[in-house]
């Protein structure tokens, strides 16, 4: 797909798309496409499929877990052996984000595809420049016998006319070397979530070509099988429990209905498991289950959900929305949202009840901006839901009846204030420990519940 067809893909779908946190100003489209971010778009919209990805990825927030025992009241933080809090405010090490990984943060920036950073201390203990320049929307995704999986540009040059399209490679570095081991090149400019992710014995990578999902040795980046799509089909990639599934559709206005396959890890090989009714977009997994979300009702407060699991049971609920949504997570067998108007509220997506409603606790930014308050995270151990805001503003609720147990405040900087297509600020845990990150800044704090 060229640049000029995925720009006009992002307007259809920034226009159209009847998620609440994308309908934005009428001219938001032009401003996404326009910015010098053309690339960084690019990024996250190689392929038709992957601009389905981001009306879901800009609004929804991929959370894992389990949950947590209704019964079980909240416990005080504790912190890990030898942290301490810190703080750090490095240009060019964490603007694009940051994964956890043990008791080590890896992180890509401006000036580096990857940065290894002590979880306790906040120390630098390597990096890896980038190739030209760390202006992407990626950041390492994930972490494996020792390796860290993570995308970079492909070439340093330019293109005759000035401008870059160099492409994207997938690598992997060495984690306790910072080495290189190798590098696979990706078919166009998509590091979405859905471009590569891990999945049993492989790296399953959207390459060669952008309708085909290869999986490569995760020590050599050889590839063991692949599986390609018709054209004018577009496929969401989801993992169960290290098995990898598709989820195709027409690449039309009109998609028609989903259908659900299961690729055999180890051989690529196709099973169809079901056909869900309408186009469906994948909203998040949770452990061996994954969510769907329908066409929400003309009055738009009406969603239906779907959950499928790796044997095949499907269960479906409709979720009454209340406002104008700015965040929705699926978190152990919860699903969770933020409305605009600052409400939080928890669903069952065993039962399809509402557990609960109740204020978030935090400044919620101006709806008229694409970008909104951090995905939450979820302590298991104590029984607590964080949320943060782009101002710094931190809360904790009891995940079992949504009471705020804990407010706090991270000084990580101010929203830039006016509309634009800036990256949301980022909350990570460390055991019980917070970090909270808006572009260059983060500081690692303890939540002390109950002081």
């Amino acid at each position: 797909m060229t640049t000029e067809q995925v720009e006009e893909k992002v307007r259809e779908t920034l226009h159209a798309v009847a998620l609440d946190r994308v309908r934005a100003p009428g001219d938001l489209a032009e401003k996404v496409v326009r910015r010098r971010g053309r690339r960084r778009f690019s990024q996250a919209a190689g392929t038709a499929v992957a601009v389905v990805a981001i009306s879901v990825g800009a609004v929804f927030g991929f959370g894992g877990g389990g949950a947590v025992e209704q019964d079980r009241p909240v416990r005080p933080a504790a912190s890990p052996e030898g942290w301490k809090p810190w703080q750090s405010s490095v240009p060019g090490v964490s603007e694009r984000g940051c994964l956890v990984e043990g008791s080590a943060l890896y992180c890509a920036g401006t000036k580096y595809d990857v940065a290894k950073i002590d979880a306790n201390t906040g120390e630098r203990l390597w990096t890896v420049e980038v190739n030209r320049e760390g202006d992407g929307i990626d950041h390492p995704f994930a972490v494996r016998d020792g390796l860290v999986y993570v995308f970079r540009n492909h070439t340093a040059e330019n293109e005759p006319n000035g401008d870059y399209y160099g492409g994207t490679d997938l690598m992997a570095v060495h984690a306790a070397s910072r080495k290189v081991v190798w590098t696979v090149e990706m078919p166009q400019d998509d590091r979405g979530d859905q471009a590569a992710m891990l999945i049993d014995g492989a790296v399953l990578a959207n390459t060669p070509t952008p309708r085909t999902m290869s999986a490569l040795h995760p020590l050599s980046g050889k590839e063991k099988w692949r599986h390609t799509w018709d054209k004018g089909t577009a496929c969401q990639r989801a993992v169960l429990s290290g098995v990898p599934y598709l989820l195709c559709m027409r690449d039309a206005e009109d998609p028609g209905d989903t259908e659900v396959f299961r690729l055999d890890p180890a051989t690529g090989r196709a099973e169809k498991v079901m056909t869900v009714p309408g186009g469906q977009q994948l909203i998040g997994t949770s452990e061996d289950r994954m969510v769907l979300a329908g066409v929400k009702d003309a009055a738009g407060k009406e969603m239906p959900l779907t959950v499928i699991s790796g044997s095949g049971e499907r269960t479906s609920h409709t979720y009454r929305i209340e406002g104008q949504l700015a965040n929705l997570d699926v978190i152990g067998d919860r699903l969770i949202s933020v409305s605009w108007q600052g409400k939080a509220s928890a669903y069952s997506l065993t039962t399809g009840k509402t557990l609960w409603t109740g204020p978030v606790g935090v400044e919620m930014p101006d709806k008229d901006t694409v970008e909104g308050i951090a995905s939450p995270v979820v302590s298991e151990k104590q029984g607590v839901v964080y949320f943060l805001s782009p101002s710094g503003d931190l809360s904790g609720l009891d995940l079992r009846t949504g009471e705020q147990v804990w407010r706090g405040h991270a000084d990580i900087g101010k929203p830039k204030p006016g509309p634009g297509f800036g990256l949301a600020p980022q909350l990570l845990s460390y055991e019980d420990v917070l970090v909270a990150r808006d572009g260059s800044r983060m500081v690692s704090l303890l939540p002390r519940i109950g002081d």
